[in-house]
């Protein structure tokens, strides 16, 4: 990441995208649009709301239908069925025309307040500005555990470290979004594909509040296979580690060989050994598992590109037109 910023730029003239995916939404919208249009009335910047609809069970996208009627700022993206926050945030960022695009997550835990800071920022020369957690207060404690163990073990793995205790939550330049829209992967880890991009960026700290109404769709094993997708999109660390292992098992080995060879020689009598050579193979057997299994999630995910799949598919837009 560039350290410093670019050349200054006036906000005038420009227009503000929000992206919003939502997921069954419904009992927080009226809060949502509330904040909005208190936070965001006098920025001095066009407001277009891009709200993606990622196959919700509930009335959200009906709700969005009808605000749509009489709020010219509202661009409403459906999609066929549940792709997932990582491709429905897809959808809305291609969807988005302004050049200024903040995702925003729909239960205002990303508060939209601080967006007047960021677009402060941005006027500095900053490409990227993203929130930055200043606490977890909020999470469960295995939450904060979790994610604190993730981005530890993720910047130590991968090749284009995200900074610690950031989300999707941040303002991004037209030419950033522009780079994020020729990356045709589809298994999508967004936080890593942001880093992955580069240009000028920096983070501003905030208190993450809870969250307004409904809850999470993002239950632990969920979050687990969100790690793995991050974790094997940005390194093949863990596929080069299984040299390494097979080397010193294999040294290990000969010495163990080494060994009875010895007590046999020396002794004159064979060693019984038949526990230890029960714990070598058992425990050979689970490296070779876990090796394969390793080597399994890589292959999946590139059994997934080759097919070529869109990342996501629209069912109906609308206020594209206005």
């Amino acid at each position: 990441m560039t350290p410093g910023p670019g050349a200054p730029r006036l906000r005038a003239g420009h227009t503000l995208s929000l992206v919003i995916p939502m997921h069954n939404e419904s009992a927080g919208l009226e809060a949502l649009f509330q904040r909005l249009d208190a936070a965001l009335g006098g920025l001095g910047v066009g407001l277009e709301i891009v709200c993606v609809d990622d196959g919700s069970r509930d009335d959200t996208f009906d709700r969005l239908r009808a605000r749509a009627t009489h709020d010219p700022r509202l661009r409403l993206v459906a999609l066929t069925r549940n792709f997932g926050k990582e491709a429905a945030l897809t959808a809305g960022i291609e969807a988005a025309t302004g050049q200024l695009v903040v995702p925003l997550d729909a239960d205002l835990q990303d508060p939209p307040e601080l967006i007047g800071e960021f677009i402060t920022l941005w006027e500095q020369g900053y490409d990227v500005v993203y929130g930055v957690r200043a606490n977890r207060d909020s999470d469960s404690a295995a939450k904060r555990l979790s994610a604190r163990l993730f981005y530890r073990l993720f910047n130590l793995l991968s090749d284009y470290p995200i900074p610690p205790s950031t989300g999707d939550f941040r303002l991004m330049d037209r030419a950033v979004v522009d780079a994020l829209r020729q990356l045709p992967e589809r298994n999508r880890f967004m936080k890593g594909l942001f880093a992955w991009v580069g240009f000028r960026q920096v983070g501003v700290p905030y208190v993450r509040p809870a969250r307004t109404a409904g809850e999470t769709s993002f239950g632990y094993f969920s979050l687990f296979r969100f790690a793995l997708d991050g974790l094997t999109a940005f390194t093949t660390l863990p596929l080069k580690v299984w040299t390494g292992v097979g080397v010193i098992a294999a040294f290990l080995a000969i010495v163990f060989a080494a060994v009875i060879v010895g007590q046999v020689l020396i002794g004159g009598r064979e060693v019984p050994g038949y526990a230890s050579l029960m714990v070598v193979i058992l425990f050979g057997f689970a490296l070779q598992l876990i090796a394969l299994g390793v080597l399994g999630e890589y292959i999946g995910r590139m059994y997934q590109e080759v097919k070529g799949r869109p990342v996501y598919m629209v069912r109906e837009r609308i206020g594209f037109d206005r």
